[in-house]
């Protein structure tokens, strides 16, 4: 096999080039408020990834997805990479939210809204939302933060027909996905997804779907309005970064042995509770 060519080094995967083809790299990398810590989280990529080939497969009478093969990738990503179709990726994060929390509720908090969808009065952190909402934000550069965006907003960069599309599926696969989560003892929040298209023109779900990088994940039993949750993602992380007294600022500090450790067990608990099978 010819040697791949590194394309891009996002904040947690990497996209190499082979032929025709992609090869998607999930690393070990763990990134908070857009920065890439120093300490990675053993067995993190493949979970990420495994569990990416799982909803990919629940999801697939919705949405097409990027996915060539799981197998067929360079030895040294075994387990841990796909191989992808070629796509015209479009320059927005399609955000679907049942629940408000961290962004989400920072901008409520302050607007009412988030992404220019009025919400009810007297929401609390952890409050299910009346029916879930699209609320896109820009994709930014490694290092630089996120923006939220208006559906008009979006319709103004893409058209209006290939926006309303990227909403209805964003809406459609966390319905999909929350629902199977809730079946399993699972809340899911919010999630993050991304598209790109074919040259055809078909919209295609790419990069990562529904993991605990891009989904923010809640035990049901121990779901309470009003309170942080506990979460089966990197919320660990980001909570422990904060107490730490890090202003959020690259670079970032080093992750201790135990925080680590408890993380890497969230990940892979979800995983085992969502696919039913043992890591």
């Amino acid at each position: 096999m010819s040697p791949v060519e590194l394309l891009h080094s996002g904040k947690v995967r990497d996209v190499y080039a082979d032929g025709d083809d992609l090869i998607l790299v999930a690393s070990d990398r763990i990134s908070v408020y857009d920065v890439v810590l120093p300490t990675p989280i053993p067995d993190k990529g493949a979970v990420l990834t495994r569990l990416s080939l799982w909803w990919f497969e629940q999801l697939a009478d919705i949405v097409p997805n990027h996915v060539i093969s799981a197998t067929d990738v360079p030895a040294q990503f075994a387990g841990r990479a796909i191989r992808c179709r070629r796509l015209e990726m479009l320059p927005v994060e399609c955000i679907a939210r049942g629940y408000l929390a961290g962004l989400g509720l920072a901008e409520y908090n302050s607007r009412g809204e988030v992404s220019g969808v009025p919400l009810p009065a007297g929401l609390v952190e952890g409050s299910r939302l009346p029916e879930p909402v699209f609320t896109p934000t820009t994709k930014a550069p490694v290092g630089e933060h996120d923006e939220f965006v208006t559906l008009d907003e979006v319709r103004g960069q893409i058209g209006k027909d290939l926006a309303d599309e990227l909403r209805e599926l964003t809406l459609r696969v966390y319905s999909r996905g929350a629902a199977l989560a809730a079946e399993r003892g699972i809340v899911v929040a919010d999630t993050k997804l991304e598209f790109g298209r074919t040259p055809d023109g078909t919209v295609v779900l790419a990069d990562e779907v529904l993991t605990p990088d891009s989904s923010r994940f809640w035990p049901l039993d121990q779901w309470e309005p009003g309170r942080t949750q506990f979460s089966f993602d990197k919320q660990l992380v980001r909570d422990w970064s904060l107490a730490s007294g890090w202003d959020k600022t690259a670079p970032g500090p080093e992750v201790p042995d135990d925080v680590v450790a408890l993380t890497r067990a969230r990940y892979v608990e979800v995983y085992e509770r969502l696919t039913g099978t043992s890591w």
